[in-house]
């Protein structure tokens, strides 16, 4: 699996966004909340990875799969490259992580 700390590029961007001197860190809910508004940004793929690298970062799949109620191969599935998450797992996998997708005019 690559992880968003694997691309220094991509990682040093999202952290010069974030004001965080090229650190991107996924442990808390806010500041995963701000990473993934900027991996969302960068387009489908990057959010996705940021999604990923939170799950890992807050105890990994298992453990956010118990949380969100879903098969944890079900939930590897749908944030595989390939993968193509429904809007409910989507939102399941966030309130795991103590997130909530927002919509803001733009």
């Amino acid at each position: 699996m690559v992880l968003l700390q694997d691309q220094p590029a991509l990682v040093a961007d999202l952290g010069d966004r974030l004001g965080d001197g090229g650190h991107v860190h996924l442990a808390g809910a806010e500041q995963a909340a701000k990473c993934l508004t900027a991996c969302y940004e960068e387009g489908p793929e990057v959010f996705l990875q940021g999604l990923r690298d939170g799950v890992e970062a807050q105890g990994g799949m298992t453990r956010a799969a118990r949380l969100a109620g879903l098969n944890r191969e079900r939930l590897y599935r749908q944030l595989s490259r390939r993968g193509n998450p429904s809007l409910a797992g989507l939102n399941a996998v966030l309130t795991a992580l103590g997130l909530r997708l927002r919509f803001a005019a733009g």
